[in-house]
């Protein structure tokens, strides 16, 4: 296809040029010349009017191909801070030959359907490590809710976070305060201790490190996942998700 547009644009540069020969250069060029080639243009293309979409995809899928590159070279860069910062949860199977690293916010639609696929990856696929990333970027209740969970790994560990993480997904609303407490009265989990850690330090450092991480890695919506030296911004499907593993694999 691109053999063809460039085979095109050469046909009209060509004829272009013969203009211009036949006028000196660019600046002396006629006004009658220019409404010639003008003319020819839109001849052609009112002729052949795919040449403007079939141009479009082109210079789409270069694009999407420079954004694929720059996004490998991102991974590349800050593979320490996503794969092993010594904070973010690690589940599914710690010695998988996949990991999946995913920026979550609690209040993200996207993140709640990715959270139920992902769940059945894991059921379904006992070879991926998992790593979650608390990126809460949609308002305070966000923010109260990474908090939360935050607090509930670094006091309780990995899985109580896990559990929390679950329950704060299937909310069928939104994180408030009184949602939090009865998650943490169902887990058996001191609420109070649980608010007094939310204001620590540590808990603040923690988002604070992976906010800075999404910046850097241009990073500005939810769901955003990196699999293995590859970054995927948006939802992903299960099946989508399923036909990357199996390629990663070989």
């Amino acid at each position: 296809m691109q053999v063809k547009i460039l085979r095109i644009w050469v046909t009209l540069w060509a004829l272009f040029a013969a203009a211009i020969a036949s006028a000196g250069d660019l600046s002396n060029l006629s006004e009658t010349d220019r409404k010639a080639f003008g003319q020819e243009v839109k001849r052609y293309l009112m002729e052949n009017p795919e040449v403007i979409f079939e141009a479009v995809d082109a210079f789409k899928a270069q694009q999407a191909a420079s954004e694929a590159q720059n996004d490998f070279a991102l991974v590349q860069q800050y593979s320490a801070a996503l794969f092993d910062d010594g904070f973010s949860y690690q589940g599914g199977n710690l010695e998988g030959d996949i990991t999946l690293v995913e920026f979550i916010d609690y209040r993200c639609g996207y993140c709640k359907k990715a959270f139920q696929d992902l769940n059945e990856l894991l059921e379904t696929d006992g070879n991926v490590r998992l790593i979650l990333k608390e990126l809460p970027i949609l308002g305070e209740a966000s923010v109260v809710a990474s908090r939360f969970a935050i607090a509930v790994k670094q006091l309780y560990g990995a899985n109580a976070y896990k559990q929390v993480h679950d329950a704060l997904f299937s909310l069928p609303g939104q994180p408030t305060p009184a949602a939090l407490s009865k998650i943490s009265r169902k887990l058996d989990l001191d609420r109070d201790k649980i608010l007094d850690h939310m204001a620590s330090n540590d808990v603040a450092e923690e988002i604070s490190k992976t906010a800075e991480l999404a910046q850097k890695m241009k990073i500005s919506g939810t769901p955003t996942f990196v699999m293995q030296d590859e970054m995927l911004r948006g939802y992903l499907p299960l099946e989508s998700m399923q036909a990357m593993l199996r390629d990663k694999r070989g």
